[in-house]
């Protein structure tokens, strides 16, 4: 299960495992206040585009494609895949600073993630179960 959490709402034990998904360290937060498992700055957005999009309400249609295609790096994606593996054993919290979360990067993964982990795994077929079709 994913789940979003602003970084200055208090962490639970609810949260499962608690991933900041943000480049730069929030403002104001310690690490010890923020209780994170992991900070992967891989999945973030460039900060090239960051500072394009400013958080511009007009600028969300194209700052979700082109975050969506950063997030098909290689680096980005074994991080998106661990996170959907995770998801499928218990609860992952993506955990960010921005104050306009739908329209920002936690809106994105946490869509993407959601799809991933609920798309259907195909069972590998086995030399054995491949010899008897037809």
């Amino acid at each position: 299960m994913i789940v979003t959490k602003r970084v200055y709402e208090p962490a639970a034990a609810s949260d499962g495992y608690r991933v900041l998904i943000d480049r730069l360290w929030p403002r104001g937060v310690s690490k010890a206040k923020a209780r994170l498992d992991a900070w992967e700055k891989d999945i973030a957005p460039s900060r090239e585009l960051r500072e394009w999009y400013g958080h511009s309400p007009a600028k969300w249609p194209e700052f979700r494609r082109r975050y969506a295609r950063e997030l098909r790096a290689p680096a980005a994606k074994a991080v998106r895949d661990e996170l959907a593996r995770r998801a499928t054993r218990g609860r992952v919290t993506l955990v960010y600073a921005s104050k306009a979360a739908d329209i920002s990067d936690v809106a994105v993964l946490e869509h993407l993630l959601t799809r991933h982990s609920r798309s259907p795994r195909r069972r590998p077929v086995r030399d054995s179960e491949a010899s008897r079709r037809p």
